[in-house]
């Protein structure tokens, strides 16, 4: 049974606007996992976009929005082996989906030169 969605899209031009006017926020927004990700892709504003579209669409599928004690870089991006992309929740943003019961997480990121989105789905089966 689906608990939740979310979907999210942004401009790449806006991630690589805001990172270059204020640094500071790649490690507010990201952990250090992602950052070593991103910054080593050709392409890295597209990455970074991407990764903040999904976190964005988790936190409309948990239907809190960033609240509370919630962090962006308490949800991680992560990719496995074959490049799919999960999430892995640390700090707050674990213990709010752990009091929401057995919930699986499944994203979708996609990305172009102009544009990110992503797609979170939380399901469970009782």
């Amino acid at each position: 049974m689906i608990y939740g969605i979310g979907t999210d899209i942004m401009e790449v031009a806006r991630m690589k606007r805001t990172m270059e006017h204020t640094p500071s926020i790649r490690e507010r927004l990201f952990s250090a996992k992602e950052i070593e990700y991103c910054e080593g892709k050709a392409r890295k504003y597209e990455h970074y976009c991407g990764r903040f579209s999904a976190k964005e669409a988790f936190l409309k599928s948990i239907r809190t929005g960033l609240r509370g004690n919630l962090a962006f870089h308490e949800i991680e991006i992560v990719n496995d082996e074959l490049g799919a992309p999960s999430i892995n929740l640390i700090g707050e943003s674990k213990t709010i989906i752990e009091k929401l019961g057995n919930l699986s997480i499944h994203l979708s990121i996609s990305h172009i030169k102009e544009y990110a989105t992503a797609f979170v789905v939380l399901d469970t089966d009782e």
